[in-house]
């Protein structure tokens, strides 16, 4: 119940999000098919939102005192969602980031456990605000298989 589990969290989310983040914009300039335009605008929307969110989580870091990890070496070490294919069919693209909405809940889940027990009111906020986020991500790429 520390300021430093929480913190150590927060690093975890952040790694899994540029992971999106990244995955996203890999598969908004490489879906092709019939689908194309309103997957591409849907992923486009999506990893926009993403690189706030990444900033936010950094910068809360920042705020609770602690260096924001901001390299691949770093996140490949913490993340949990696997890396794009850019050679996917547009299918398996919204299947994966389907699935990876809910993972990247998980993460979030397991920062606001931690933020809950450190009464950490500032990053509840901030973690159902994304949760949220991730839900409604979801429900949009489930929607569009």
């Amino acid at each position: 119940m520390s300021k430093e589990n929480v913190i150590e969290k927060l690093k975890i989310l952040l790694a899994d999000t540029y992971a999106l983040y990244l995955k996203t914009q890999n598969y908004h300039w490489n879906v092709e098919g019939v689908n194309f335009k309103p997957l591409h605008l849907l992923f486009e929307e999506q990893y926009t939102d993403l690189t706030m969110a990444v900033d936010d989580i950094a910068e809360r870091i920042r705020t609770l005192g602690d260096k924001a990890p901001g390299t691949f070496s770093a996140y490949n070490t913490m993340k949990t969602i696997e890396d794009g294919n850019e050679n996917a069919d547009a299918a398996t693209m919204v299947k994966e980031l389907s699935e990876d909405q809910e993972n990247i809940i998980k993460s979030l889940k397991n920062v606001l456990s931690e933020a809950q027990k450190s009464e950490d009111e500032v990053t509840i906020g901030m973690i159902v605000d994304r949760i949220a986020v991730h839900e409604k991500n979801g429900w949009m790429l489930r929607s569009s298989s």
